[in-house]
C-alpha cells in the first residue's frame, strides 16, 4: 500500500497529557464517580456533570501514554516515564523502516534509527473505547446546556476527540493494521461532524475511503468517497473520482463507474488516474474509444486555450497505439502554448519509447536487411527526441522535469558519442547536470 497517497493535511498531532497524569486506579475512580453523577436525577440535568464525565474518560484515554510526547528522543522519553521501564526490546521492520520496539505493560513505543519516538501503540487501554464514551458525554452536555454557556468548551472537546481518533488511525496505518486504521479515521470524521463542533473533515473522509479501498472494502470506501464529492473535496487533481470509479467497477456497477470517471475527467482532464481508468474501461469493455475524444472535444469547447487538453489527447492516443495522432497532439501543445514544458517532454518521451520498442524488435530480427532498417529507424527516433527534450529542459521551471530531461538527453547523446564530437559534448553537458542535481 503506497502511503504517499494518504492525504496528510492533518499532521499527527503531538499528544501531550496533563502534566499531572493520573494513575490508572485514579482515572477509574474518577470515571466511576462521574458515571454515578450522570445517573443521579438531581445532577444529570447539569452541563457540569456531563463535562466532568467527558473529562474523566479523556483522562482514562490518556493514562497509558502519560506525559509521552511524540517525536521526542529516547532520553527525554525515559525522563517523562520516570521509574517506568520496558519489559523487553526488539528490532522490528515496519513498511521497510527499522525501529526499536520497547514493550511496556500497557503500550509499545517505536523508536527510529535516530532514537526518536515515532509511533505509540497502546496495548492495554483503561477502557476499550474511552473516546466514544467521552464523545457521548459531550453530546449530552450540549443537550442539557440550555443557555449554551459551555458551547465553546464542548466544541473544543469534540475537536480534540476527532483529532485523537485520527492520530490513532494513522498510528495503526503505520503499524500495518489497515482495517483498524480505516475504522478509526472514519470515527474521526464522524466525531468532527458531531454538533456543536459540526465540521466536515474532508481529510478524514478521504483517508477513510482510501484505506477501505486499499483493503477492498468497497462498500465502505464508496460511502466516504461519495461524502468527499458531496462536500466538493476531490483531492490531488481529482483522485476521488478515480478511486470512486474503481469502487463502482469492483462493486459490479460499471455504468455508474464510467459515469463517475467521465464526470471527473471533465473537471480534471489532466488527471492521469482518471484517464487511465477510462482508457482501461473502454479497452476492456470493447466499447467505442471515440467517447474519450468526445470528452476531450467537449472540454476544448469550454477551454479552447487549455494546453493540457492537447497533452492529454496525446496521452490517450499513445495509450491506444495511435502513433501519428499522438505525435500530432503533442506538437499541437507548442502551437497553443509555446512555453508548455510538458508538451515538449511528452513528445520527447514518446519518441524515446518508440525507439526502445524498435530496439527490442531489432534484437529479435534475424534478417540482416530488416535488422539494419529497424536500427536506422530506432536511431532516427532517438535523434528526433533531442529537440523536444532540450526545449523542455530550457524552459521548464520544474527541477524534476529538468532533471528527467537531462537523464534522457544524457542517454541519447551517449548512444551517438562515438559518431560526432557534438554528441560527446552533449553527453558531457547533461551528464554533469545529472551528477550535480540528482539526489
Amino acid at each position: 500500500m503506497k502511503k504517499i497517497l494518504i492525504a496528510l493535511a492533518l499532521i499527527l498531532a503531538v499528544q501531550v497529557a496533563d502534566a499531572q497524569t493520573k494513575s490508572v486506579d485514579a482515572v477509574k475512580k474518577s470515571v466511576e464517580s462521574a458515571e454515578a453523577d450522570a445517573q443521579n436525577p438531581k445532577k444529570n440535568t447539569k452541563v457540569a456533570t456531563w463535562l466532568k464525565l467527558a473529562s474523566a474518560y479523556v483522562d482514562a484515554y490518556n493514562a497509558p501514554t502519560g506525559n509521552i510526547i511524540l517525536n521526542s528522543p529516547r532520553m527525554q522519553i525515559q525522563m517523562m516515564l520516570g521509574q517506568e521501564r520496558p519489559s523487553s526490546s526488539e528490532n522490528v521492520v515496519i513498511d521497510g523502516m527499522n525501529f526499536k520496539k520497547d514493550v511496556y505493560a500497557n503500550k509499545n513505543l517505536y523508536f527510529d534509527e535516530t532514537d526518536v519516538l515515532r509511533i505509540v501503540e497502546v496495548t492495554k487501554p483503561v477502557y476499550e473505547d474511552a473516546l466514544a464514551s467521552a464523545l457521548n458525554a459531550f453530546v449530552k452536555a450540549y443537550e442539557v446546556d440550555a443557555k449554551k454557556s459551555k458551547e465553546k468548551d464542548i466544541k473544543a472537546g469534540i475537536q480534540d476527540i476527532a483529532q485523537k481518533y485520527f492520530n490513532d488511525g494513522m498510528n495503526q496505518y503505520s503499524l500495518g493494521d489497515y482495517k483498524t486504521a480505516a475504522d478509526l479515521v472514519a470515527k474521526a470524521a464522524t466525531a468532527s461532524e458531531t454538533a456543536p463542533y459540526s465540521v466536515v473533515d474532508t481529510t478524514a473522509l478521504y483517508n477513510a475511503g482510501y484505506i477501505y479501498w486499499a483493503e477492498k472494502d468497497f462498500d465502505s470506501a464508496k460511502t466516504y468517497f461519495e461524502k468527499c464529492l458531496a462536500n466538493d473535496y476531490y483531492y490531488d487533481n481529482g483522485e476521488v473520482y478515480a478511486k470512486l470509479g474503481d469502487v463502482y467497477f469492483n462493486l459490479g456497477d460499471k455504468a455508474k463507474g464510467v459515469q463517475i470517471l467521465e464526470t471527473g475527467f471533465v473537471k480534471f482532464p489532466q488527471s492521469q488516474s482518471i484517464l487511465i481508468g477510462l482508457i482501461n474501461y473502454y479497452l476492456e469493455s470493447g466499447e467505442n474509444t471515440d467517447r474519450l475524444f468526445e470528452l476531450i472535444g467537449e472540454a476544448k469547447k469550454n477551454e479552447p486555450n487549455n494546453v493540457s487538453l492537447y497533452y492529454v489527447e496525446g496521452n490517450i492516443h499513445k495509450q491506444l497505439g495511435n502513433r501519428e495522432k499522438a505525435i500530432a497532439a503533442y506538437k499541437e501543445c507548442a502551437v497553443v502554448d509555446p512555453n508548455y514544458d510538458f508538451g515538449y517532454h511528452g513528445l520527447g518521451a514518446y519518441y524515446y519509447d518508440i525507439a526502445v520498442e524498435l530496439s527490442e524488435q531489432a534484437a529479435q530480427e534475424l534478417d540482416d536487411a530488416k535488422y539494419q532498417a529497424l536500427v536506422k529507424e530506432y536511431e532516427q527516433y532517438l535523434i528526433d527526441a533531442i529537440e523536444p527534450f532540450e526545449k523542455a529542459f530550457e524552459i521548464t521551471q520544474n527541477p524534476q522535469v529538468k532533471l528527467n530531461c537531462a537523464e534522457y538527453l544524457k542517454q541519447i547523446y551517449y548512444r551517438f558519442s562515438s559518431v560526432e564530437d557534438k554528441y560527446m559534448q552533449g553527453y558531457n553537458k547533461y551528464n554533469e547536470y545529472v551528477k550535480a542535481n540528482a539526489q
